[in-house]
């Protein structure tokens, strides 16, 4: 047996099979809670993990077997990454898994705010038949920001492709990656042409917050906008000021600010007048979350991780046997 295999989260039932069948133990503990978690951690050569708990410095410290932790999706926020480069520990994750997925619903909800599709359907099985008030608004001939251009930024940007829109991409740490549909930007740029922006970035000091008044307040056009990031990222109390006076014309927000640090619920406290007051907009559509989470996509992510649990002990193998 080369180890055991703590999954604090549930995954897909092919990542067990696939990580049993390279000779591990894999074990789960569904009632377990963080500070359950820190008596056993030491026992074990890797983690499985969604976002049930902080992965922070005082449990890793704790983990002293530790080679690695697999996180089943694409933000790394709930890892103590620099606390994990100090102690030798690999962190994988698993964006390829679930990027088509996030780019299908980021483009399923952008369409259907730009047409009223949840406004009207609600409408017509109350018998209401409004055609000129409901008039929607094409992609084509757009001008479409894209904030991110890793794996979700850069697979929306190829959904959006057949759209006929001129689609800009800005990555602050990526460059030379304009293609035949897209083409490379800068935030003054987008500032000054978007129609259409689509955030595809991690959740990080640099980011939380990022989308505020100050922010909405330098777009020249008023725009629509999609997130299927992380909440925390979009301050929903000036995305509704900006909704308010006309600067934002829509929002589809598959993630909130409120969400619970698992993103399985909402905050357990009272939520502000912000959340209710989102509520109550006909020119937002909402999403629990779902945007990575396909039945495709669930077993992906576990395909994608099992590969690369596989590739980092087989590498390592090969440099330990070097060495002999």
């Amino acid at each position: 047996m080369k180890g055991k295999i703590l999954f604090i989260d549930t995954a897909h039932e092919h990542l067990q099979q696939r990580l049993e069948k390279l000779g591990f133990e894999c074990v789960i503990f569904p009632e377990y809670r963080y500070d359950d978690y820190l008596t056993i951690i030491s026992d074990f050569v890797g983690l499985v993990i969604r976002s049930k708990i902080p992965l922070d410095e005082k449990i890793l410290n704790k983990a002293t077997s530790l080679r690695f932790i697999a996180r089943v999706g694409a933000g790394m926020e709930n890892i103590d990454l620099d606390a994990a480069a100090k102690l030798g520990i690999q962190c994988l994750n698993a964006p390829e898994g679930n990027r088509n997925a996030v780019a299908e619903h980021a483009m399923g909800m952008l369409l259907a705010l730009m047409n009223k599709l949840l406004v009207v359907d609600a409408e017509v099985r109350q018998g209401v038949w409004k055609r000129a008030e409901n008039r929607g608004y094409e992609i084509k001939g757009k001008t479409v920001g894209i904030i991110g251009y890793g794996n979700t930024g850069s697979t929306f940007a190829k959904k959006l492709s057949g759209f006929e829109a001129q689609i800009l991409a800005y990555d602050k740490y990526k460059t030379g990656f304009s293609t035949d549909f897209v083409r490379e930007s800068n935030m003054e740029e987008i500032f000054q042409k978007a129609d259409i922006l689509s955030l595809h970035v991690p959740l990080t000091d640099e980011t939380e917050g990022l989308v505020d008044e100050t922010y909405l307040n330098k777009f020249k056009k008023p725009i629509f906008l999609v997130n299927t990031a992380r909440g925390a990222i979009v301050r929903t109390a000036d995305l509704l000021l900006a909704l308010n006076n006309g600067r934002v014309k829509g929002a589809c927000l598959d993630v909130l600010e409120f969400e619970k640090f698992s993103f399985e619920d909402l905050q357990q406290r009272a939520l502000p007048k912000a959340f209710h007051d989102l509520l109550q907009r006909k020119d937002v559509v909402l999403s629990p979350h779902i945007a990575g989470w396909t039945f495709e996509s669930h077993f992906l992510m576990a395909e994608v991780l099992a590969d690369k649990i596989k590739l980092f002990f087989t590498e390592n193998e090969k440099k330990d046997l070097a060495k002999q």
